[in-house]
C-alpha cells in the first residue's frame, strides 16, 4: 500500500492563502469582496473568527486598507486582500504604509484589466506591485507564487519579512492559481520570527509618547526620510532577492517568467528536451527586488532570452535592463485574461531558434 501523508489536502489557491496567514499568525483581517479571490473573504471570515482573531468586512477597499494602517501602527500582524480594481482603490493607503514604515501583508489575486475588465486570471498588475502604484518614492517586497503549496508557505514567510524591514509585503497571483486546486502540504518547514516593536503604538503610561506620521513639513526633513527609506530598500536588494533556475547551464534560449506563466513554460522544456533543444528557465519569485544580477549573469552565455507573460509586456522591461544588451530579448504574451498555451510558446522557441 502507498504511504499517504495525512498533512497533506486537496486545496484551492485562495484557501491556502488563507491558511497560510493563518498560520503567520495574522492576528486581523480587512478586506471587501472582488472575484477571483472571493474565496479569500469568505474563508478568513469563518477562520478567524474560530482561532479567536479579528475579521471585518469593510465598506470599500479605502476603508479596508486604512483599516490595516490603523491595527499596524499597534504591532499587529495585519492582512488585506483584493483583486486588480480593488488593489487600484488601495494605492494612497499603500503609500502611506510605507511611508510609515508599517508592516502587513497585501494579497492581489489578479484578474484581467485594464478597467472593470473581467474575472479571468492575468499578469497585468506587475508594474503597480514592483514600480509603486501610489505617490512618491516607495517599494513593497512582491513574492509571485507559482503553486498552491506556494501561497501557503509564502504567505506565512510575508509576515516575517514585513516585520523584519517594517514595510508592506504583496503576494502577486493570478485568478487561476486562486481557483485551481493542488494537494497541499500542511508540515513544510517555517520559523516565525520575533523583531524589535519598540516603535508601536500601545499607549505613554509611565513613558514618553511615541508617534507615527508622514507628513514631514521641516526644511530638509523628508529629504532625510526619504534617504532613510532608500537605504532600507537597498538592503532588501541585497538580502531578499528569490529566484528558481532551470536547465540554464549551456542553454540555447532561456525562458523568463513568473507565476503560472512560469509552470506553463515548465511544460515547455520538457517539450523542448523531448526535441532536443537546450532550453533554460528563469522564474524571479520576488519581482522585487527583481534578480536582475542572475539574469545579467546568465546572460554572458546565452544569447537568445523570452519573457513569457500574461499581459503585453510588463516584466520584459525589467529583463532588458538587466541584460543591457548583451544579449537579444523577445516576448511572448496573452492578455485579457488569457492563459499561455505551452505549444504557442514553444513554436515561439522554434521560431527564435530558426534565426
Amino acid at each position: 500500500m502507498p504511504m499517504t501523508n495525512k498533512n497533506k489536502k486537496l486545496i484551492q489557491g485562495n484557501i491556502a492563502l488563507c491558511e497560510g496567514a493563518i498560520r503567520g499568525r495574522c492576528q486581523a483581517y480587512f478586506g471587501y469582496p472582488i472575484t477571483p479571490q472571493n474565496e479569500v473573504t469568505s474563508h478568513m471570515a469563518r477562520r478567524m473568527r474560530e482561532t479567536g482573531r479579528v475579521f471585518l468586512q469593510a465598506e470599500s477597499e479605502l476603508a479596508a486598507i486604512n483599516m490595516v494602517l490603523g491595527a499596524a501602527v499597534t504591532g499587529t500582524r495585519v492582512m488585506t486582500s483584493s483583486s486588480s480594481p480593488g488593489i487600484s482603490l488601495k494605492q494612497e493607503g499603500i503609500s502611506y504604509l510605507c511611508a510609515n514604515e508599517l508592516p502587513c501583508v497585501i494579497g492581489n489575486v489578479m484578474r484581467g484589466g485594464p478597467g472593470l475588465g473581467n474575472i479571468s486570471g492575468s499578469q497585468s498588475d506587475y508594474f503597480q506591485a514592483t514600480k509603486g502604484g501610489g505617490h512618491g518614492d516607495y517599494r513593497m517586497l512582491t513574492l509571485a507564487p507559482a503553486s498552491v503549496q506556494e501561497m501557503y508557505d509564502f504567505a506565512t514567510e510575508a509576515f516575517n519579512l514585513a516585520e523584519k524591514y517594517r514595510n508592506p509585503v504583496m503576494l502577486l497571483a493570478d485568478g487561476y492559481l486562486g481557483q485551481i486546486m493542488e494537494a497541499l502540504d500542511y508540515d513544510t518547514a517555517y520559523t516565525l520570527e520575533t523583531y524589535d516593536k519598540s516603535w508601536i503604538l500601545d499607549g505613554c503610561k509611565g513613558r514618553e509618547p511615541r508617534s507615527i506620521y508622514s507628513l514631514i513639513m521641516g526644511e530638509g526633513e523628508l529629504e532625510e526620510h526619504n534617504l532613510h527609506l532608500q537605504q532600507k530598500y537597498s538592503l532588501i536588494k541585497q538580502q531578499e532577492v528569490k529566484y528558481e533556475l532551470v536547465n540554464t547551464e549551456n542553454a540555447d534560449i532561456i525562458l523568463v517568467a513568473f507565476g503560472i506563466a512560469a509552470r506553463v513554460c515548465k511544460g515547455v522544456l520538457e517539450m523542448a528536451g523531448n526535441a532536443g533543444i537546450r532550453l533554460g528557465l528563469i522564474r524571479p519569485v520576488s519581482l522585487w527586488p527583481f534578480p536582475s544580477d542572475v539574469i545579467a549573469s546568465c546572460a554572458r552565455n546565452c544569447g537568445i532570452f523570452l519573457v513569457v507573460e500574461m499581459n503585453h509586456g510588463q516584466m520584459v522591461e525589467d529583463v532588458r535592463l538587466a541584460i543591457n544588451g548583451r544579449a537579444e530579448t523577445e516576448f511572448y504574451g496573452r492578455a485579457g485574461g488569457v492563459i499561455i498555451k505551452r505549444e504557442d510558446v514553444f513554436e515561439k522557441v522554434k521560431e527564435l531558434l530558426k534565426r
